[in-house]
């Protein structure tokens, strides 16, 4: 309390009498150091421009809410500046493998010293225009990092942590040698408070299971990212921070002596039932969320499986060309498509394109007139991994064929990529990639471009929270809110 007052009394003599300034600036720094924790930064470039400008105030840099949800928007204002200053918003984040991402803005303030980013428009940077959240979803690897990034969330117990800061003029490098006017630390979730994480590892499946808060009962969703492998929980954390009981499976093990426990649809429909039969779940409203190779497993389960029946299924950039195999012979045939489809794109080779041409013999795909509920499909239309595009057609018309295309809904984005994500995530035209049964690292090729990527996520991702609602709550009153 007393650094406190002191600070306070310090301030006002300063902004009165600013010949003071020289005097007193040790004990400034002092009670600063006592008073304030480490994540204010208050510099001296700060301290000079109250002096010189007579206005008597420090540049104020606000974000709101400070810790949130990740798919959540932020409000970001800076106030108390000179009318028509230059300044930069930075954003600085460090990933779990140590790596160091950001994302830059150039604004001028207002007649009245302020910064709206979500009104005002950026002028240059790694956006531009209005863009409320583009100090996250611009985020890319500072200058001399490894090749081949991709920002990704393992440990959903922890958030991520992202430093906004303001500095004077339009700076576009060497941030870390310059102080900031400003800097406030927000935390960005995927698991809201309540939500309790199960590990699971029951009948040979191995997945995490997401409970939502409250006593349910709860819709169910078993979620399946693609052919990198591993277990991916961040998706299934934050369908249950919106009222989902989620499973995120894992079934291609990094564990080569795993490899023969998933090698058929009873390994899916085993984890289907796991969801499908804990007493938090209403049993009839379970739902199949698949991306990329995921999908192809989802529409094979809602095609062929005799033993679960999905309520409706979210698929997203994947297709229905490798029918019903087992995993490995899926991988391998992907492999094979992807050494056969290898480009050349900034001196790297890629793999592209590895489902093309869609097969006109009906056994080489799944039959989508056997699809029984209803099916929201997501499309980037500049998917440079898999020709989703055509496997779309292909799908539609093949329903249509069959009489069920009024199960189908078709979200086609332009200009984004194959990883279609949750909002607010960079985008990735290409990154590392390790093929899963011989190990070795290619570079895969994605596709998309930021800014229509960017809003591809956050339309995509509201519209599957719907989609799902809509098919699995029983009444619009029922489905709880997320807050943090």
């Amino acid at each position: 309390m007393f650094c406190m007052i002191c600070y306070d009394v310090i301030i006002t003599y300063i902004c009165f009498d600013p010949s003071i300034f020289v005097t007193l600036n040790f004990v400034i720094s002092a009670a600063r150091t006592l008073y304030f924790p480490v994540r204010v930064n208050l510099s001296t470039r700060t301290r000079i421009m109250c002096l010189s400008t007579m206005v008597g105030t420090f540049p104020l840099l606000s974000v709101q809410p400070t810790r949130g949800l990740v798919d959540e928007k932020i409000q970001v204002v800076v106030r108390n500046l000179p009318p028509a200053l230059s300044v930069t918003l930075h954003s600085l984040h460090c990933s779990e493998d140590k790596d160091l991402w950001e994302a830059f803005g150039h604004y001028t303030s207002d007649g009245q010293g302020t910064v709206t980013v979500a009104k005002d428009a950026s002028l240059g940077g790694t956006y531009e225009g209005a863009e409320p959240m583009g100090l996250l979803w611009s985020m890319q690897p500072v200058p001399g990092s490894r090749t081949g990034l991709r920002l990704r969330k393992m440990d959903v117990l922890t958030p991520m942590v992202v430093h906004i800061s303001v500095y004077s003029g339009h700076m576009t490098e060497g941030f870390s040698k310059h102080s900031p006017l400003a800097t406030v630390v927000t935390e960005r979730w995927y698991m809201a408070p309540g939500v309790c994480r199960i590990d699971i590892k029951e009948h040979g499946v191995r997945g995490t299971l997401f409970l939502p808060p409250g006593p349910g009962p709860f819709p169910g969703v078993l979620d399946m990212w693609g052919g990198g492998g591993g277990l991916v929980e961040y998706r299934s954390c934050l369908l249950a921070s919106h009222g989902f009981v989620s499973m995120a499976l894992e079934y291609l093990s990094h564990d080569k002596n795993r490899t023969s426990d998933i090698e058929s649809k009873t390994y899916f429909e085993k984890a289907f039932r796991i969801v499908q039969e804990h007493p938090l779940v209403m049993k009839d409203r379970v739902a199949l969320f698949g991306l990329s190779l995921g999908t192809s497993v989802s529409l094979n389960l809602a095609a062929y499986s005799k033993v679960i029946s999905p309520r409706c299924c979210v698929c997203i950039s994947g297709g229905h060309v490798y029918p019903a195999k087992s995993i490995s012979d899926v991988i391998m045939k992907m492999s094979e498509d992807g050494y056969k489809n290898q480009f050349a794109e900034e001196g790297c080779l890629v793999w592209r394109d590895i489902i093309l041409p869609i097969p006109t013999d009906l056994g080489e795909k799944v039959d989508m007139g056997k699809i029984k509920c209803p099916l929201m499909l997501v499309v980037g239309e500049d998917d440079q991994n898999m020709a989703t595009v055509e496997s779309a057609k292909d799908m539609t018309q093949m329903m249509c064929a069959a009489g069920n295309e009024h199960l189908l809904t078709i979200l086609q984005y332009p200009d984004a990529g194959h990883l279609i994500e949750p909002p607010y995530t960079p985008h990735f035209r290409a990154s590392n990639f390790i093929v899963p049964q011989a190990q070795h690292k290619v570079i895969v090729l994605w596709g998309g471009y930021p800014k229509p990527h960017a809003d591809a996520q956050e339309d995509c991702w509201e519209k599957s929270l719907s989609f799902l609602r809509q098919h699995l709550y029983p009444s619009p009153d029922s489905v709880p809110k997320a807050t943090l």
